[in-house]
Parts: C-alpha cells; sequence; structure tokens
C-alpha cells in the first residue's frame, strides 16, 4: 500500500511505491512578503549562512533533526553570528558545552543538506529562476509528465508534509503521472508566489468541467542550477490565505 493512500485525491489510484523518509513532515511554508528584508539583517561576523539560506525549506527541514540545546547553539553561532561564549551566556551554559553542540549540529546539518546546494540555487528573481520555474509551471498545467521528468535531477524529491515518506527520482515523475493528472480528467492551474525564498505556486484543480477551480494546497519548488531538485506539495490549502490566494479560482 502507498504511504500517500488515504489522503484526499490519493484514494484508489495505482502509484509507484515511496522511496523512504522525505524529512521532517511538521515544516510549514512561510510567505516572503512577511519575511521583510532579510538581506539587512543584523548578523555578527562569525554567521556562517546568509538570510537566503537560513530560511530555505531544505535548511529549516534539516534543523528539526537537530535536539533543542544543539539547536540553539546553532541558530546563535552559525545563523545570527554569535560568538562562543556569547552563546553561553544566553543559553546560560559553558563555552565549551556550546562548542561541543556546534560540533555535534555541524555534523547533522552538512549530512542533511543537499550537496552544493549554497553554490548552485539560482538567485531569487533572476532570470534563470524565473525560466526554470515558469518552465515547470507550464508543463505541469499540460499534465506533460515528459516535460516535469525532465527538468528533475536524478535524485529529485516529491514530497507532501505532513506525510513522511515521498518520491526520489523517477519514481517522482510516475507519481505525478499517476496521480495530479488522472489521465487527462481533471485541469490544474497554478499561481505563482514565493515561499522561504523560492518559487511557489497556489495549486488549483477543476474536476469535471466544473467553473470553478478549488485550491489544492501550495507547491514549492527547490532548484539547482537549470533543474528542479525538490517539489514539496503542502495540501492544506488553508496555508493558501498567508499568501494572499483564494480558495477558489474562475475557470
Amino acid at each position: 500500500m502507498a504511504a500517500w493512500e488515504g489522503l484526499e485525491g490519493f484514494e484508489e489510484i495505482p502509484v509507484p511505491e515511496p522511496g523512504g523518509s522525505a524529512g521532517a513532515p511538521w515544516v510549514e511554508p512561510y510567505p516572503d512578503d512577511l519575511l521583510g528584508d532579510l538581506a539587512g539583517s543584523a548578523r555578527g561576523p562569525d554567521a556562517r549562512y546568509t538570510p537566503r539560506e537560513s530560511i530555505s525549506l531544505a535548511f529549516v527541514t534539516a534543523l528539526q533533526h537537530l535536539p533543542p540545546r544543539r539547536r540553539a547553539a546553532f541558530v546563535l553561532c552559525d545563523v545570527l553570528g554569535f560568538r562562543a561564549a556569547e552563546a553561553a551566556e544566553i543559553l546560560e551554559c559553558g563555552t565549551e558545552a556550546v562548542k561541543t553542540a556546534l560540533t555535534g549540529a555541524r555534523a547533522v546539518i552538512d549530512a542533511k543538506l543537499p550537496p552544493g546546494w549554497r553554490d548552485r540555487s539560482p538567485l531569487p528573481g533572476s532570470a534563470r529562476e524565473c525560466e526554470v520555474a515558469g518552465r515547470f509551471a507550464e508543463a505541469f498545467e499540460r499534465g506533460d509528465t515528459d516535460g516535469i521528468a525532465a527538468l528533475l535531477t536524478e535524485d529529485a524529491w516529491l514530497t507532501a508534509p505532513p506525510v513522511p515518506f515521498g518520491y526520489r527520482g523517477r519514481a517522482a515523475a510516475e507519481f505525478l503521472s499517476a496521480v495530479p493528472f488522472r489521465g487527462g480528467t481533471r485541469r490544474v492551474r497554478l499561481i505563482a508566489t514565493r515561499a522561504n525564498g523560492q518559487p511557489a505556486f497556489g495549486y488549483y484543480i477543476n474536476e469535471r468541467a466544473s467553473p470553478v477551480c478549488h485550491a489544492h494546497g501550495l507547491i514549492v519548488l527547490t532548484l539547482d542550477g537549470d533543474r528542479v531538485a525538490g517539489i514539496t506539495r503542502f495540501m492544506d490549502e488553508s496555508v493558501l490565505r498567508l499568501f494572499g490566494l483564494p480558495r477558489t479560482l474562475p475557470d
């Protein structure tokens, strides 16, 4: 039985088996419009991550794998740029304890983040990012699974929090062919927005030639150069209100 079976829209549809654990299921998207001027955020000289990197879905997901003390030390030092002694004062512990927590946290974060993710992701709003996201949206709305598959990296993840499993590589393309398009029996519309510093889309479906498209959640893309390394589908349509998107669209 597929891990996604039993969710709305997935019943009794033959789909490939999931590819294993897809990370933290409690991650939620955050609208770029509410993030303010991150580029101007005050950070200490020892910060190892830029504001843009620290809000990405991959980074936020990786953080969830740290226990509270390590996570606090990591965020204070590597994200906000506090020195170890300053973090120790905030956490009311010794400096050596902070350094030990940082060593363990960095090992976990490095293991959880995709290789090269910091160097290959296009700049937000760049022509390159817009071109890749636009190609994805066009292929998705056409139901062109071959076109979508051509955009995916070999190890691309398709996930849908809070479901703790996902589809990877070719299985992701097979799942898209089996479920969202259902052999051409539904029409899909994507409305562009942004979440966590990444291109995103409100996801709407028109079933059986209805005059209205109904919201079916949000899709967030993780890009790797000219390819898509991750498709995160948030299936709770209530998140759309945070992005100023409606529950229905006229078709």
